[in-house]
């Protein structure tokens, strides 16, 4: 298949213009049909509802409702202490609703957050490869450049609602197991419930930006192959070997530039004299990946042979 979707040969057109004279359609000068308006094509709330029906979706986005649950069932038959004021986040985990939050974001940051994005950005153009629809997608025709940014926004969307999900189900969970308290840190500085509430949005918010690096590497894997489940374990596993080359000490300043350095700079938060400069060093390293694996994914899209 050609890489634009609306041929511009003059042969082309000219063919197409003596078919539709005998059909009574109207041709325009670049060869579409009258009335065609590529703006129109794969409607963003068309792609969203139709990826919040796919099983996926639904368990992906109950896994993260029941995480907190579990996490609750664990501390109730375990040792945990509720009034412990020091140690780390799981120590500290049923001090309050807003430290019981930060806890399950802290479980989840390593694994499963960066998991959950991959399969949404991973399996979406890939799938669609593997259905055999993409090219029946294209022929309608959409154009790539609109198909890969409509993908990328819903898979985006979807990504940003499971990542407000978590801490939205944890900390109601928290709040009733728990109570409204201070949230604490591992310094042993304590903030308001209303600000650790403030914190936890800045957290999630921060996850989301530094995730960003995960997502356009999934894209740039679904648009390089016909195998969702490539894509996505592609993903994954660079995020795994980044995590444990960041455990090597002996790489010193060259783990700052590992894609997960930064992963939970985020707890710097939870502090009444919050540190930006972790955060802002890992914001710019996640956008810096995007921009790179995004470009990749645009370019590799547009460029390759679809056949499936």
């Amino acid at each position: 298949m050609s890489e634009n979707n609306v041929h511009t040969d003059p042969s082309a057109i000219a063919g197409m213009e003596e078919v539709a004279s005998h059909e009574h359609i109207a041709v325009q000068p670049d060869g579409s049909v009258a009335g065609y308006k590529a703006g129109r094509t794969l409607r963003l709330r068309v792609e969203l509802a139709r990826q919040l029906r796919r099983r996926r979706t639904q368990l992906m986005l109950g896994l993260l409702v029941l995480l907190p649950f579990v996490l609750v069932v664990s501390f109730e038959i375990g040792s945990a202490n509720p009034n412990n004021r020091s140690g780390g986040f799981i120590d500290l985990a049923t001090a309050s609703a807003p430290n019981f939050t930060v806890t399950a974001l802290f479980v989840s940051c390593s694994f499963l957050l960066p998991m959950i994005v991959a399969i949404f950005f991973g399996d979406t153009i890939a799938s669609e490869a593997s259905w055999s629809s993409l090219k029946y997608l294209l022929a309608m025709p959409i154009p790539r450049f609109r198909l890969i940014r409509q993908k990328a926004i819903t898979s985006g969307l979807l990504s940003f609602m499971a990542l407000l999900v978590l801490p939205a189900v944890s900390l109601l969970v928290g709040v009733i197991w728990y109570g409204a308290g201070e949230a604490v840190s591992p310094t042993g500085d304590a903030v308001s419930f209303s600000d650790g509430v403030l914190a936890i949005l800045g957290s999630t918010i921060y996850i989301a930006v530094n995730l960003l690096w995960v997502a356009a590497l999934a894209l740039f894997l679904s648009a390089s192959t016909d195998a969702p489940l490539g894509a996505v374990g592609g993903t994954v596993l660079v995020a795994i070997v980044s995590q444990i080359l960041d455990q090597i000490t002996a790489l010193d300043n060259l783990r700052n530039y590992l894609p997960t350095h930064y992963a939970f700079a985020w707890s710097d938060l939870i502090s009444r004299d919050i540190d930006w400069s972790q955060m802002t060093r890992g914001a710019f390293s996640a956008v810096c990946y995007a921009a790179v694996f995004g470009v990749l994914a645009v370019r590799k899209f547009t460029r390759k042979d679809i056949t499936s």
